[in-house]
């Protein structure tokens, strides 16, 4: 019978832990390495972008296109507008996008990558200030720009030495620096990051406010003196695992959540049933302002071991909100 079978799963015959460690030590050797040669370029490179009345364009090919592409992505959210440009597309017309006012961070290790190095006369005529990020301070793109920032490193962690391994961590980390600076200039706050990011829990958490994100309807109240039964349904009904104990509705007198529920069967066994609703809560239940934010919301839970919140306003208890 023919084999059927499919091929061998190939096996490790190396010590794996002891060749990502051998990388992890090379890769922070590079970035180190950064550290110990910074010079006035970088400052420099920070007041151009400072200056800039257009947009950063961030340009680079294959790996280092890749980690181009995560620079302009970070600088846009951090507030730098900026955008990444493929080099291939700028030299068949994309160029249109770029004006006289825009700084251009040209990504290439070698320096010499030839898609970058036809856009040189262009950017040049333009007048666009051109920062280099390269290996090679002699190489083409590096002699051509106007500010150069070296992320040499002295080996890949590559054994062949050809896959872009420490170089492009070199290169993220270069970018990474530069945008945290540019952060630090502007004084850019939690808040502008939000602004960048309204659909993250960043966002929820500044932008948001408690009235917002809090549950208004149908509120699981019951009576002081409501039995166990009745503070058993609520607590299953409400959908939110507590009831809230109130006399009129306009306050809340105390809370009673699951984990009480629990907690008092334990204690009282049979006798839970002869329990009422203000004999099983926790009375003056933590309160916020239904105009806060979810941040001070979410810092008042974590102060006080929950994870609910009643809200009120001038009206009495308007909802409760969750982390």
């Amino acid at each position: 019978m023919p084999d059927t079978a499919g091929p061998a799963t190939p096996t490790c015959r190396v010590d794996c832990a002891a060749v990502a460690r051998e990388v992890f030590e090379i890769e922070a050797a590079g970035v180190l390495g950064l550290a110990r040669n910074l010079d006035g370029a970088f400052t420099a490179a920070v007041q151009a972008v400072l200056a800039t009345r257009g947009r950063v364009i961030v340009c680079g090919m294959g790996k280092s296109g890749i980690i181009g592409k995560k620079l302009a992505a970070t600088l846009a959210s951090t507030g730098t507008p900026a955008f990444f440009m493929h080099p291939g597309e700028a030299f068949h017309g994309d160029l249109g996008m770029v004006t006289p006012a825009d700084t251009f961070i040209a990504l290439s290790n070698s320096g010499e990558t030839e898609e970058l190095v036809k856009l040189l006369p262009f950017l040049r005529d333009n007048g666009n200030c051109i920062i280099a990020f390269t290996g090679n301070a002699r190489s083409t793109i590096a002699a051509h720009a106007n500010l150069h920032l070296s992320v040499r490193v002295e080996q890949e962690a590559c054994p062949l030495q050809l896959a872009p391994t420490a170089s492009t961590t070199a290169a993220l980390a270069m970018g990474d620096a530069l945008a945290v600076a540019l952060m630090r200039a502007r004084d850019f706050q939690s808040g502008d990051f939000a602004r960048f990011h309204p659909g993250g829990s960043l966002g929820r958490r500044l932008l948001h406010t408690v009235r917002e994100e809090m549950r208004g309807e149908q509120l699981p109240f019951v009576r002081p003196d409501a039995d166990a039964d009745a503070v058993l349904a609520a607590v299953s009904d409400g959908g939110l695992g507590i009831a809230l104990v109130s006399a009129d509705r306009g306050r809340a007198d105390g809370i009673i959540t699951d984990g009480d529920l629990r907690r008092a069967v334990q204690a009282h066994r049979e006798a839970f049933f002869h329990k009422t609703a203000r004999d099983l809560m926790t009375p003056d239940p933590v309160t916020i302002g239904a105009d806060s934010n979810m941040q001070t919301a979410i810092e008042l839970m974590a102060k006080h071991r929950i994870t609910l919140l009643v809200v009120v306003d001038d009206t009495g208890v308007v909802g409760v909100v969750q982390k």
